[in-house]
């Protein structure tokens, strides 16, 4: 039976983006075909969380409803460099607790991180989504591996815009940034695009 996680900001006993995360929980079910979903609301209140501070609620769930829960505290995580890797078969369209591919992607890469590069195209790192800076405005890939719900967020919001980001055009981009439920559109953590190791002309991608 496929496993399924939604890992879910709470912040001072408060839970973001539970709408979001509901609607691709429901979207998960109806996928494969399963009547009903499971009630993300109701789970939290359950768990009679009373801490203040950054908590990280991993979720793990399988079609037949049963559940597993951790509240872990969580700090951002700072990183020290990237790399480009190709792999133009890997499909993470639905949220799967198995990152066994994503794992072996980042064993043989020489960074810290990895960006995943497929068919030319510029999707997610192995745990986020990415926003890319030309100027003043944020770029996100329209050529996503998960259509997270951070990303969902800023878009209507109206605080990112789509583009078609591949190795040919990523160097006229200046900084990027990582976005997931737990990192928020934040100008404490950008990178210099050079802090990705092996840029087009810099040196040959990994190709997974």
């Amino acid at each position: 039976m496929s496993q399924f996680i939604e890992s879910i900001k709470v912040e001072d006993q408060e839970i973001f983006l539970l709408e979001l995360h509901q609607k691709r929980v429901d979207q998960t079910f109806a996928h494969f075909g399963k009547e009903g979903s499971i009630d993300l609301a109701k789970i939290f209140k359950h768990l009679q969380h009373d801490e203040n501070g950054l908590f990280k609620l991993r979720l793990a769930y399988d079609l037949d409803k049963r559940i597993r829960t951790q509240m872990i505290p969580y700090a951002i995580p700072e990183i020290t460099d990237f790399q480009l890797v190709e792999n133009n078969s890997f499909d993470y369209s639905f949220k799967f607790e198995d990152r066994k591919e994503l794992e072996k992607m980042k064993m043989k890469s020489k960074a810290e991180e990895i960006i995943i590069v497929k068919n030319n195209h510029i999707t997610d790192t192995s745990f986020s989504n990415l926003l890319f800076l030309k100027g003043k405005e944020w770029f996100t890939p329209n050529s996503y591996l998960l259509n997270g719900v951070q990303r969902q967020q800023l878009l209507k919001q109206k605080k990112i815009k789509e583009a078609e980001i591949t190795m040919q055009n990523i160097k006229q981009f200046s900084h990027f940034q990582l976005i997931n439920a737990m990192n928020d559109f934040d100008d404490m953590f950008i990178y210099p695009i050079d802090r990705i190791m092996n840029l087009p002309g810099n040196e040959e991608y990994l190709d997974l």
